[in-house]
C-alpha cells in the first residue's frame, strides 16, 4: 500500500514506524509532505522514505492519504490538496475534534476515515477509535484497520458521537494519567524516597495495576477491595482521596474534555 502523510509530526512518525515494522509498506512507498525542512531531512534519513514540502507531490501516487496536521490548518491544507485528490484516494484524518462532515466538505472528497488515536501509539501501546464515511471501500477500511493495529488497540464505531467521547477519555486521558504518575512520584519524595526510586515504584505500580485489571477482567472496585485491609494503610489513603473528591475530579476532567471536543467540532 502506498501511503502519503500530510504533516510529519510525532503521530505521523508513529504510523510510519508501525507500517514499516509490519511490512505493510516499503520505504519507497511512503511519502511525507512536511513544510519544516529539518523535519523532512530527519524523516528521510531515519526511515529512507521520500519527504517533500509539496503536498501535491506527496499524494501523487498514494493509495491512502493520512492527514496529520493541526486541526486549525485544515482549511489551508484542504485547499492545497483538493486539486490533487483523485476518486481512488482514501483520506485518513487524525485531526482532533474535526468532524466527518467538515472533512468531506473541506476536502471535497467522500472517501474519508476519521481516527482518534492517543500518544501511547508512539510506542505501539495506543488506543485508536475510528469510523469510515460511506464512500470508503471495505477492503480499504480493513487495510486502514491493520495499520491502526500496529499502533496498539483499535475500536471501529459507526456513530461519530463515540469519537468525541474517545477524544475525552482515551486521547486526553494520558495527560490525566501522567499527572497522576507525577503526583505519585512527588508523594514518594515527600515521605523520603530518593526520586529515582520513587519514579520506579510509581511507574511499575501504575503499569502493573493496569495490566491486572485488563488480564483478570475483574472490576476495579473488586481489585481495590482485595488490597484494602480493615484498618490498614490503603483504606487510610483511600479516605484521603475521597476527602479530596478524587473520583469527582476525574469525572469532571473527562466531562470538560468531552464538552471541549464537541465545541471544537462545531467551530
Amino acid at each position: 500500500m502506498k501511503l502519503a502523510f500530510i504533516g510529519g509530526g510525532a503521530m505521523a512518525e508513529a504510523i510510519i514506524k508501525g507500517a514499516l515494522s509490519a511490512s505493510m509498506a516499503k520505504p519507497e512507498e511512503i511519502t511525507v509532505g512536511e513544510v519544516v525542512e529539518e523535519r523532512c531531512r530527519y524523516l528521510a534519513n531515519q526511515y529512507r522514505i521520500l519527504a517533500t514540502p509539496s503536498n501535491a507531490k506527496a499524494v501523487r501516487s498514494a493509495d491512502l492519504v493520512i492527514l496529520a496536521v493541526k486541526p486549525q490548518s485544515l482549511n489551508d491544507v484542504a485547499a492545497d490538496l483538493k486539486p490533487s485528490l483523485k476518486p481512488n484516494h482514501t483520506v485518513l484524518s487524525i485531526l482532533a475534534g474535526t468532524r466527518m462532515a467538515a472533512l468531506t466538505k473541506g476536502l471535497g472528497h467522500n472517501g474519508v476515515i476519521r481516527v482518534m488515536p492517543n500518544t501511547p501509539a508512539q510506542i505501539g501501546a495506543g488506543m485508536s477509535v475510528w469510523m469510515t464515511s460511506p464512500g470508503v471501500d471495505e477492503k480499504v477500511a480493513k487495510e486502514a484497520q491493520a495499520i491502526l493495529k500496529t499502533l496498539g488497540e483499535e475500536i471501529r464505531v459507526h456513530n461519530e458521537k463515540y469519537i468525541d467521547m474517545a477524544t475525552a477519555l482515551s486521547a486526553s486521558g494520558p495527560a490525566f494519567i501522567f499527572l497522576f504518575i507525577e503526583s505519585l512520584i512527588d508523594s514518594g519524595v515527600l515521605i523520603g524516597l530518593p526520586r529515582p526510586m520513587a519514579r520506579t515504584l510509581a511507574l511499575q505500580t501504575v503499569l502493573g495495576s493496569a495490566r491486572l485489571v485488563k488480564e483478570t477482567g475483574k472490576h476495579p472496585a473488586e481489585l481495590t477491595d482485595m488490597v484494602t485491609s480493615p484498618g490498614g494503610t490503603t483504606v487510610a489513603g483511600l479516605l484521603a482521596l475521597e476527602d479530596a473528591s478524587f473520583k469527582a475530579a476525574v469525572l469532571n476532567a473527562v466531562q470538560a474534555a468531552y464538552q471541549k471536543s464537541i465545541a471544537l467540532g462545531e467551530n
